[in-house]
């Protein structure tokens, strides 16, 4: 990780490894801005004021080594980001007026999401700083993870039963609900089906009536008209010595069928009026048939009007964009299925109801499973967490936990109780702490003195190390308020942590730097400022000589360098068993 323009550092590297590393170095020298760096880098808080004098902005950056198949690499390549060598590059920069940015391998992300990386990251604790553990739901869903399968197997299918009873309860609320609005709908639909049904359209109807009603409306011009063109055509009896088609057509025949034997092209138009002949008479005997045909028959008009006025009413009331008859035949077929659905709503809410009092049923006896799994491994986390804290000079220090259920009319019977649920069961879980012999259990964030809660947290870090798996874990201050043995167990228990997880501790006990598998020191120059090389790993020889420097105060001191490879030597056989 590398801090430019923080606080009272410049420029420097800050280099952390696999296991424990301890922070040293005097007070106010800038350990401090190590835990705040990693706070930004993860998401926290940009306050201007951490921008160093004179500067423009701070900028800290960092390299993780994580797995590739890790959920903050999945979350970090979906935002964009890109790798690089299998490492994920993440910086933030603070300006000094207060405007805060983000990166995630090389692309520009919001702050929030470093956050969301954070949770996943890293658990840091100090006097300060809000914990992790201390929320509600991370202690029940640490509980369940330290449960292992007991916890995992019923509550997997708890959730299955659950996400079906909550699509059953949707489903039949909405039939409910909207009861009213139905009934209005399937009356409405019954009145339109009703109505089509009494008129018994036909597809096509209103067109054939419309034909109809235009020859019946016009009868009299129709029969007047075919009556005339009739006599034009074959004569009319009521006037003998009128001229008509046929009979010119006759004389025109008679003129060349008597010379058509002259000429082939002649008797071929001869020909011609023949045919011309057979079709007139053809057209005329069509005429008189129709004149005698036609009736000009108001009953019959009428009907036909009324019988279009009704599809039209029909029309207007169900036909669509298009306004046909046709429309209103397929609405009246959609409407047949639709009130099928709606009158099969009563039953339907039955079937549906006896359903949910099924899922219901289930889901209260895996609850049941499920908070019985947690009672048990409750007690087992208590004890062990309990353990840990008489060896961190809390000897008298009793870690609980406190299961219950919240009671809801609307919710699940277990036990004869009615009581809330959701997506992981029934339980509210809370670990609580009673400090001393006398003391009342309280929530664990209430309980215990800012000294107390970091040795707390540390215990709890440790029984959950592996089932609540966060690979780097920040402690500050961790030791404040104890010394003697209480340190060196600290130490211990911090050396044991760093076993599965990467442990950063930021300390001023010597008995629990000793323990630490790399050391780093934090260092001011003359004028005040960490620069580039301010932070520094110490070797062997440079480790002996900050722990005298910690122990008395004297980097040179002969005693105090003797106890201080007293002190690592002990640290190493500790650890190593």
């Amino acid at each position: 990780m590398r801090i430019r323009d923080l606080g009272v550092i410049d420029d420097a590297v800050v280099e952390l490894a696999p296991g424990f590393t301890a922070v040293t170095g005097e007070t106010g020298a800038g350990k401090t801005m190590v835990v705040t760096s990693l706070g930004l880098l993860l998401g926290g808080r940009a306050d201007p004021a951490l921008v160093r004098n004179g500067s423009e902005r701070a900028v800290v950056e960092g390299r993780l080594a994580l797995d590739p198949d890790s959920a903050v690499v999945a979350r970090a390549v979906e935002a964009g980001a890109e790798l690089d060598d299998g490492e994920l590059l993440i910086s933030r920069t603070v300006s000094a007026e207060g405007r805060s940015r983000a990166h995630v391998g090389g692309r520009s992300v919001p702050v929030g999401l470093l956050a969301e990386l954070g949770e996943d990251l890293i658990a840091v604790h100090g006097q300060t700083d809000q914990q992790r553990l201390l929320r509600p739901s991370r202690q029940r869903g640490a509980l369940d993870r330290y449960a292992g399968e007991a916890v995992a197997e019923p509550l997997a299918r708890y959730r299955e039963v659950y996400r079906a009873l909550r699509e059953v309860s949707a489903t039949l609320e909405e039939l409910t609900t909207r009861a009213r609005e139905r009934a209005q709908e399937a009356d409405l639909l019954r009145f339109g089906l009703e109505e089509i049904a009494a008129a018994e359209p036909v597809a096509g109807e209103d067109a054939e009536l419309a034909v109809e009603a235009e020859r019946l409306g016009h009868a009299d011009a129709l029969s007047s008209a075919a009556t005339l063109a009739h006599a034009a055509l074959a004569g009319d009896p009521a006037d003998p010595e009128a001229v008509d088609a046929g009979t010119l057509l006759a004389q025109a025949r008679r003129a060349v069928d008597a010379v058509r034997h002259h000429d082939e092209r002649l008797a071929q138009l001869a020909d011609r009026l023949g045919e011309v002949g057979y079709l007139l008479a053809d057209v005329a005997g069509d005429l008189a048939g129709y004149a005698d045909d036609l009736d000009a028959d108001p009953v019959r008009l009428a009907a036909v009007e009324d019988r279009r006025a009704v599809l039209a009413h029909l029309v207007r009331k169900y036909s669509g964009t298009e306004g046909t008859l046709a429309e209103v035949i397929a609405w009246a077929e959609a409407g047949s299925v639709r009130l099928l659905e709606l009158d099969g709503d009563d039953e339907r809410i039955d079937e549906l109801g006896a359903q949910e009092n099924e899922l219901r049923a289930r889901l209260a006896d895996l609850a049941a499973e499920v908070s019985q799994a947690r009672h048990a491994a409750a007690d087992k986390f208590a004890a062990a967490v309990s353990d840990e804290l008489a060896e961190l000079a809390m000897p008298h220090a009793r870690v609980t936990f406190a299961i219950s259920q919240v009671d809801d009319l609307s919710g699940i019977e277990i036990d004869g109780r009615t009581v809330s649920y959701g997506p992981h069961g029934v339980d509210e879980v809370e670990v609580l702490l009673a400090p001393h012999p006398g003391a009342q259990p309280r929530p664990i964030a209430k309980g215990a003195s800012g000294g107390e809660l970091s040795r707390v947290m540390l215990a709890v870090e440790v029984v959950f190390a592996g089932a609540d798996p966060v690979p780097t874990y920040l402690f500050d201050e961790v030791d404040a308020g104890v010394g003697g043995k209480a340190a060196v167990e600290i130490g211990r228990r911090l050396a044991k942590l760093a076993r599965s997880a990467q442990v950063v501790v930021v300390t001023h006990l010597p008995q629990v730097a000793a323990f630490a598998d790399r050391h780093l020191v934090v260092e001011k120059t003359n004028d005040g400022v960490v620069t580039r090389s301010g932070v520094k790993t110490l070797s062997d020889e440079e480790r002996v000589r900050e722990l005298s420097r910690m122990l008395a105060g004297l980097e040179d001191s002969e005693l105090g360098r003797a106890h201080a490879e007293e002190l690592l030597e002990a640290a190493r056989t500790a650890r190593a068993r």
